[in-house]
């Protein structure tokens, strides 16, 4: 397996809506997946798209849950849906933006669906943080950034300098869902 280089913020891959992959996968792209799969543990990271790596196909791998034996997800062409209206707010970070934090809604629950490596159909519901590496990882898929979903652009810090996202995710987590 090989270690791949992650695209940074301002690479138009990074902008474009990806295109939809077709099965069978070709040996390539099941090569890509595994390098994937490698290049997001090493980073260290839970998620990681195709656009991230320069591949404009719609491909994420997730790993949601730590320890070295948590189970990595592969959706190939996923396709989510917010399962009702409530969001919360979370800190988030993204390889692409490495050493930046920020203060990001998200949906509690969303469903998804899409395709394993092997073409098979696979689907769910995802909540909590589980949702939200969705929902960032599918974004990157449209051309997506996580600070285009921030309510107010002064919730992006430095990893170091976090404290003031910590203290608004606890106010905002007392109003009322959005």
């Amino acid at each position: 397996m090989t270690l791949l280089k992650i695209a940074r913020m301002g690479h138009p891959v990074l902008w474009a809506e990806a295109e939809p992959l077709t099965f069978p996968l070709a040996g390539a792209v099941q090569r890509l997946i595994d390098d994937m799969i490698e290049t997001m543990r090493d980073a260290p990271g839970v998620g990681l798209a195709a656009p991230q790596v320069y591949q404009s196909v719609r491909l994420i791998v997730v790993q949601p849950e730590r320890g070295p034996d948590a189970p990595v997800h592969v959706l190939v062409n996923p396709v989510l849906e917010p399962l009702g209206a409530e969001q919360e707010f979370g800190i988030e970070g993204c390889l692409s933006m490495p050493d930046l934090q920020g203060l990001v809604p998200r949906y509690r629950r969303a469903a998804y669906r899409g395709f394993d490596r092997d073409g098979r159909p696979v689907s769910g519901e995802a909540m909590g943080f589980h949702a939200r590496v969705l929902q960032h990882e599918v974004d990157h898929l449209d051309g997506i950034l996580y600070p285009m979903r921030m309510l107010d652009p002064r919730d992006i810090a430095y990893t170091k300098e976090t404290t003031h996202l910590i203290e608004r995710m606890n106010r905002l987590a007392g109003e009322p869902s959005r």
